[in-house]
């Protein structure tokens, strides 16, 4: 069995199109023990899922798949809050108006370009990553949600402009995010979609993982990041080798914003 995946979308994302009563059967068929849906809450009026996630529409179908999948499944809430420190006030509303099991933090944007726009990479690469991640430590340190996504996403992209980036050269940078978080209690997700593109490595990468267990991080979680059913459960295998290779032994559940352990098993499953 895979004890989680934390990170799947459903048709209340702009860019999946998969409900979540069908989300949930992949889950199931793949052998996933717990769910966490966490759609897009994205404010930047130039991101493509700008005000499209209806909250209440949302929770009123988590509640259907959580009694129709009650004997086969545990299902969370999540939500993944875009730039969260750009929009304190309106995530604080967010967070408090709906009883969430626990929130992404995700940065996609830096300043007015995405890291998803090839133009964003116009730059040297040692000016888009670090300018990324001294964006990332503005987030984790000012903005409030509970696991921090796909800490370099930013190398899922500049990965087809400038090749294979090196994490040592922003050693620093890195490691600034990751004692912010470890400091905060914001998990760390080890996000899998990066698995499916050429790069072909989780996100973030191993020996980032490593660093997080020596700044004293102690919650972390694994997602496939799904925005269509095959991808559910993706990679997740590999996520939890890397992270027994950086010496954790448990993943975070949560419930009700609040994590407790759940065991890593201790081989890998294979298919």
């Amino acid at each position: 069995m895979i004890p989680q995946d934390y990170h799947i979308h459903t048709n209340y994302s702009c860019d999946c199109k998969a409900t979540m009563k069908d989300m949930c059967q992949a889950a199931i068929e793949f052998g996933i023990e717990e769910v966490g849906f966490c759609d897009h809450y994205d404010l930047m009026p130039e991101d493509p899922c700008y005000a499209f996630f209806q909250a209440d529409a949302w929770w009123q179908a988590l509640q259907r798949c959580r009694k129709d999948f009650q004997d086969s499944l545990t299902i969370r809430a999540g939500i993944e809050l875009g730039e969260p420190h750009l929009f304190q006030d309106d995530m604080q509303e967010i967070l408090k108006n709906y009883p969430w099991d626990y929130s992404l933090g995700s940065m996609h944007w830096v300043g007015s370009k995405t890291v998803f726009d090839p133009s964003y990479f116009n730059a040297p690469a040692e000016v888009a990553y670090r300018t990324y991640f001294l964006e990332l430590a503005k987030m984790v340190t000012h903005a409030n949600f509970d696991i921090l996504a796909h800490l370099d996403v930013v190398k899922r992209y500049g990965f087809d402009i400038y090749g294979a980036y090196d994490p040592l050269q922003f050693e620093s940078e890195i490691r600034d995010v990751l004692s912010i978080c470890a400091e905060r209690g914001i998990a760390l997700e080890v996000n899998t979609a990066p698995l499916r593109r050429p790069i072909k490595q989780v996100a973030p990468s191993p020996v980032i993982l490593s660093w997080f267990q020596e700044e004293g991080g102690r919650w972390v979680t694994i997602g496939s990041d799904a925005h269509l059913i095959e991808h559910v459960g993706f990679g997740l295998e590999t996520a939890m080798s890397s992270l027994r290779s950086a010496g954790f032994d448990h993943l975070a559940s949560f419930e009700s914003r609040r994590p407790r352990p759940m065991p890593i098993p201790q081989d890998d499953i294979n298919r």
